[in-house]
């Protein structure tokens, strides 16, 4: 399957949805939805923001892309090239997106869009978002040059970095090798020794690394998202510490293990528990949520004991538990052959836990 198959592929989803929904016309206007739709192309200036520069408008008989004359230029030449998307252009001290939206659609009153819009359209960001889900061949091929990428950053860095280092110097390590490679790092948590511990969501601060270092990543290329996490330790592990990291990545590899086509999101989620229970971590799971699915965003749905949904085929998973001190962390795909892991740690020590008659591979603490 080529970009343009890709391409043709997903508008006849949005097509099949907008016909059973009782819509004319789609505005995709996120990030997400504009690198899904265009097979990986970008359209945001600023990262921080979910909307995009220029929204994609999709009909019954056309594709088009509303761009101002700042934008439309590169994002012909560089993110949809050859693609089927007519460039709707305006003159950026005069633009009007709804006047541009009229003139494709004539009216909005059976417009859905991905966020809002003003006007009558009607906001299905959720039933949008579940188009992207079941993953293409060509999407997986880019997730899986994705995760050679982060996991090989963050073995480069685990290498690299010495006691002595700040939580700053660490992440630039870190988030260098990822934009050396066209990586966006969205997510770039640094926790060393005691605030390992203390704080979930470790921003990365001036304190200085003395004995232990975790790394967390959720690195972007061509539109997707992936998560992973390692700790490395300069010194020999406490038994403590060797304790909590085997029971959390058994919580993990139950997590993995159960990711299965057709199996419900609930049920993985409450399997997952129990192993924390049985490993003596039983309240640590409330102290953060455990992941869920992901793909074009972070966490399409985060997993809970009342998900309503079902793992679908070729549908991403990101889980994440925690014990207080460790975690464990990557990006996984549900396949017909079986659930991959995306990001296998490489060159590092790993732990090889039975689950339902299957051994999976975890990534150890790394002791320098």
């Amino acid at each position: 399957m080529n970009r343009h198959e890709e391409v043709a592929a997903k508008l006849q989803r949005v097509r099949m949805w907008m016909t059973a929904q009782g819509y004319e016309a789609v505005a995709l206007t996120t990030q997400a939805n504009f690198s899904w739709i265009t097979a990986g192309g970008c359209n945001h200036v600023g990262t921080t923001t979910e909307a995009g520069v220029a929204p994609v408008i999709i009909t019954g008989d056309g594709q088009f892309l509303i761009a101002n004359n700042i934008e439309a230029v590169r994002l012909a030449a560089e993110e949809i090239g050859d693609l089927p998307f007519a460039i709707r252009q305006m003159n950026w001290w005069e633009e009007d997106r709804d006047a541009a939206l009229a003139a494709i659609t004539g009216s909005d009153d059976r417009l859905a869009t991905d966020g809002a819009w003003p006007g009558k359209a009607a906001n299905c960001a959720g039933a949008i978002a579940s188009l992207r889900w079941e993953l293409l061949p060509p999407e997986i091929d880019r997730y899986r040059e994705l995760g050679a990428i982060a996991s090989r950053s963050l073995t480069e860095t685990a290498l690299e970095i010495e006691p002595g280092m700040t939580e700053h110097e660490i992440a630039a390590v870190l988030g260098s090798k990822l934009l050396a490679e066209g990586c966006t790092p969205g997510v770039l948590l640094i926790a060393v020794d005691e605030r390992i511990s203390r704080f979930r969501h470790p921003i990365p601060t001036d304190k200085v690394l003395d004995r232990i270092a975790m790394l967390v990543i959720g690195a972007r290329k061509w539109g997707l998202g992936l998560s992973a996490t390692r700790l490395v330790s300069f010194g020999p592990l406490s038994d403590e510490l060797r304790s909590k990291h085997n029971a959390v990545c058994a919580v993990d590899t139950c997590f993995i293990g159960e990711t299965k086509i057709g199996a419900k999101v609930a049920d993985i989620f409450a399997k997952a528990l129990q192993v924390y229970s049985d490993t003596g971590f039983g309240e640590e799971w409330k102290l953060h949520h455990q992941g869920g699915a992901t793909g074009y965003a972070p966490r399409d749905y985060r997993g809970g004991l009342n998900s309503p949904h079902s793992v679908l085929p070729n549908q991403a998973f990101a889980w994440n538990p925690s014990i207080t001190g460790t975690k464990s962390e990557d990006t996984i795909i549900a396949t017909p052959c079986g659930t991959e892991i995306l990001s296998p740690a490489t060159d590092w020590p790993m732990l090889h836990i039975a689950h339902a008659g299957e051994a999976i591979a975890r990534a150890d603490i790394l002791v320098r």
